[in-house]
């Protein structure tokens, strides 16, 4: 997977790759139970401090999407399911777009298919039939 980041913009490195990496894991770029590089050795390949990768791992932890282990490093879970606080963290979400496309004049159709072709892209839903 090929993580690339871009430093003029307002996002903070660690959600941009942050992003990446659950993009990988939903594009099955990242398979379940695939380890990651190491902090050091991810902060090397993409130039940047190991702080902020050491930050992206411990999010991405706490939101389910690798484990972390002393022996095996990260890998990405294996056990991915939408627990309550993500449904509620997914529902504020698509609120808040739903609102800004609205606004911005889309049509119910038109945001609905850009979901669809959105959610599409991802093996892991399209897999399970989602």
């Amino acid at each position: 997977m090929i993580i690339t980041l871009d430093t003029s913009s307002t996002t903070p490195i660690y959600v941009q790759l942050r992003n990446q990496i659950v993009m990988g894991i939903g594009r099955g770029d990242l398979m379940l139970g695939e380890g990651l590089p190491s902090v050091r050795q991810m902060a090397k390949d993409i130039g940047v401090n190991t702080m902020t990768v050491n930050k992206t791992y411990q999010i991405l932890k706490s939101e389910g999407f690798i484990e972390i282990d002393r022996r095996r490093g990260a890998v990405v879970a294996t056990n991915q399911y939408a627990d309550i606080d993500f449904k509620d963290k997914l529902e504020d979400e698509l609120e808040l777009l739903s609102a800004e496309a609205s606004v911005k004049g889309l049509s119910k159709e038109e945001f609905m298919k850009m979901c669809e072709d959105a959610f599409s892209n991802f093996k892991l839903a399209s897999a399970e039939g989602v």
